[in-house]
């Protein structure tokens, strides 16, 4: 009998294990963000008039202004969470992430970069976003202390086990 190949990865390196943050130590970054984000919309908003009625769209024009946009896709079985989030364009130098019982953050920022034009002169590369801000939502509760954290080639990936639910017990 043949034996069987598991399928290939997009690439044949493995992924580089991730050192998670302390969720605390993430919140200044998170919040400095959320406020860079609320000055713009703020500054869209005025550049309206002033009308109303707008604000989910400026906060997400504000967003994507500001931020690379994240894709993420999630599973979850009976004992696990699987997490892949896309983070194109970014080292794994350049990430930090953190997970929480309800939650997974994640903030990067691209290291500048210089592209050469001529000799002897350099040029900043576009004036494209150069940050990431994700919070994962989840749906069930993990075990932070378990969670392993992984970044290939551009991509996220988060095996979380869950917490057993508890039984509520009715008192008597």
């Amino acid at each position: 009998m043949k034996s069987q190949e598991a399928p290939k990865s997009k690439s044949n390196s493995p992924g580089v294990r991730l050192g998670l943050s302390v969720p605390a130590d993430l919140q200044p970054k998170v919040q400095k963000l959320q406020l860079a984000i609320a000055r713009r919309a703020h500054e869209l908003f005025e550049a309206r008039g002033r009308e109303h009625g707008h604000d989910l769209d400026d906060w997400l024009q504000a967003k994507s202004e500001l931020l690379c946009p994240v894709s993420v896709a999630m599973s979850e079985s009976k004992d696990h969470v699987s997490v892949r989030a896309t983070v194109a364009g970014f080292d794994q130098s350049e990430i930090e992430v953190s997970v929480e019982p309800s939650c997974i953050t994640i903030v990067g920022k691209k290291k500048e970069r210089t592209e050469k034009t001529e000799p002897g002169a350099s040029e900043r590369s576009g004036s494209h976003p150069d940050q990431i801000m994700e919070v994962i939502d989840l749906a069930s509760e993990v075990a932070p202390e378990l969670a392993i954290a992984e970044w290939q080639a551009g991509e996220l990936s988060f095996e979380l086990p869950t917490v057993p639910k508890k039984t509520i017990e009715s008192a008597a």
